[in-house]
């Protein structure tokens, strides 16, 4: 299937515009991927149904009992983001905070209209302080850049734990879950519309399931039981390690394109 411009522009400046024209020739090494459909995870997500009046604003998002964010007044964001960032400096909930150098919280625009949420931090973002540095971080700016977007403008970024788990092994569950709260309050706090699983543990931990990528992707599924789209991607360091998926990784960012001008009221 031929790509367009716009998508070898993408291939380009994620470095395969070799591939980009393999598949321009008619040369398509991997399957092409089924068109977005709407998806429903049991007991954990519903279909998506693009709002009519997309400018409302959602609805006050649930914050689980995590006593160190429940007590944060949801009245007045500019109090309340400060108060969550410094809770999240000094948590101790799990064992991470142990052995982390520093706390990951986030970067970008408190009030994004995109929420970029990935697994954990690395070696270089306990260094830093901040999520998706080094090549996998350039390659997601990379990416976000494709869209018109960058972790300056129109998105946030976090993780699902804020410190880094060691050897940068996943995050297990009851880290996850010493994190969640924090994590929730953020979303309430944000407002996004649109949220980008990037990678399986994300996607896992966002959407109350184990399905494997190739069943979360190219669909749509909402937030815990809120009219909040989630669109699932791979992880950059993923796809620097298999470079041929970088193409399913535009279908996707197509996808959480067309989601979120639903919600938008924008034009297709």
């Amino acid at each position: 299937m031929p790509v367009s411009p716009r998508q070898a522009r993408y291939l380009d400046a994620l470095g395969v515009m070799r591939y980009a024209r393999r598949v321009a020739d008619g040369i398509v090494p991997d399957a092409s991927v089924a068109a977005p459909t709407v998806a429903v995870l049991a007991e954990t997500s519903q279909p998506f149904t693009a709002p009519a009046a997309s400018t409302q604003a959602l609805a006050a998002t649930p914050v689980a009992s995590h006593p160190a964010v429940s007590t944060l007044p949801p009245a007045d964001p500019a109090l309340a983001w400060p108060r969550l960032i410094a809770q999240i400096a000094a948590c101790t909930a799990c064992g991470l905070s142990r052995t982390r150098t520093n706390t990951v919280p986030g970067v970008g625009d408190p009030r994004a209209d995109w929420l970029i949420v990935g697994e954990a931090p690395g070696a270089d973002e306990d260094a830093t302080g901040e999520p998706f540095v080094g090549r996998a971080g350039k390659l997601l700016d990379a990416m976000l850049r494709a869209v018109g977007l960058s972790r300056q403008r129109g998105v946030y970024i976090t993780n699902i734990v804020k410190c880094r788990p060691p050897d940068n092994r996943d995050p297990a569950p009851d880290e996850a879950g010493a994190c969640a709260g924090y994590l929730e309050r953020q979303i309430a706090l944000i407002h996004p519309k649109l949220i980008l699983a990037v990678g399986k543990v994300a996607a896992h931990n966002l959407l109350g399931t184990e399905e494997p990528m190739n069943r979360l992707r190219g669909k749509v599924w909402q937030w815990r039981g809120t009219d909040l789209p989630v669109v699932v991607t791979y992880h950059p360091a993923y796809l620097l390690r298999s470079p041929l998926e970088k193409r399913k990784s535009w279908d996707d960012l197509c996808l959480a394109q067309d989601v979120y001008r639903q919600r938008s009221g924008q034009p297709a």
